[in-house]
């Protein structure tokens, strides 16, 4: 049976100790666990720079490695979603200390120390895990990566976000970008995941595994809601009222708000066909 290669973390020469008997191999190891330490790291589908980019990994996420080649690229899968692939072992560190809040604004921004006034080191997106090893005033320390705003953080143990389409609305604007999963840019399938993870709701990756995994189909004819998901072969929005899609595309190369009808029918005409699915989350 053929395996799909996003979500198998094997390759002929060598797959994870727990599929041994499942697919073959030439030899099996059991993955090390690991957490990113960067920003933002690219998962690639090959161990080279240009082979473009299948997902995204946020700060904080845990990722299961396999193997290390002699180019500095980790074949791993990320423990959020089951995405298998290449990211620079660079990004990687020990999985300890686990993280103790994420980042709850849309865009935060890192500085060498507890000042705003001090030049930025750098951003953390919506959904990235950190953890905080001192507290000075309003700003707490990301050992090895700078300085927080504290308000803009939730506690490890908060509550997630009651409404994952408020979440996805927070993006509006956002520039397209093929694989992207943060407030720098996303694609249709990475804002459904961006917005189901921040409100506590285990999603996939793609597109394709979004509209085989989430919610239940909905029957012809029945007026569609806030926080019903549309599907088409390729693509997937999110309806913020019974008449509105918001979804990251190509044709505006942002996250847009317009009419499903007026999406539909472009769609229909230009790329991707016809609706395949509209499926209501439980």
């Amino acid at each position: 049976m053929t395996r799909d290669r996003r979500l198998t973390l094997a390759r002929p020469d060598l797959a994870d100790a727990a599929l041994q008997g499942v697919v073959r191999a030439v030899r099996y190891v059991a993955p090390t666990r690991r957490r990113v330490r960067a920003p933002l790291v690219d998962l690639r589908p090959q161990p080279r720079l240009d082979a473009g980019i299948d997902t995204q990994a946020l700060m904080g996420e845990a990722v299961d490695v396999l193997d290390v080649d002699d180019e500095g690229f980790a074949y791993g899968r990320l423990v959020r979603d089951g995405y298998v692939g290449w990211l620079s072992a660079d990004a990687l560190a020990d999985p300890e200390p686990a993280p103790t809040h994420r980042v709850a604004a849309l865009r935060t921004f890192l500085y060498p120390g507890p000042s705003m006034k001090l030049p930025v080191a750098g951003w953390l997106s919506l959904g990235a895990d950190v953890t905080i090893a001192e507290i000075r005033g309003d700003f707490g320390q990301v050992p090895g990566a700078g300085w927080l705003y504290m308000p803009h953080l939730a506690a490890g143990d908060a509550s997630p976000e009651p409404d994952f389409v408020a979440v996805a609305e927070r993006f509006l604007h956002t520039p397209y970008l093929w694989g992207g999963v943060s407030s720098l840019g996303l694609d249709c399938s990475g804002l459904v995941r961006a917005a189901l993870h921040a409100a506590g709701r285990a999603c996939p990756r793609d597109t394709d595994m979004q509209e085989a995994a989430l919610g239940e189909v909905l029957p012809e004819g029945m007026p569609l809601a806030r926080g019903d998901l549309v599907f088409w072969k390729g693509h997937v929005g999110i309806m913020r009222d019974p008449e509105t899609l918001l979804h990251a595309n190509g044709h505006h190369m942002m996250v847009a708000s317009e009419p499903l009808a007026e999406a539909r029918a472009r769609i229909l005409e230009k790329s991707f066909g016809p609706l395949t699915r509209i499926a209501r989350l439980c």
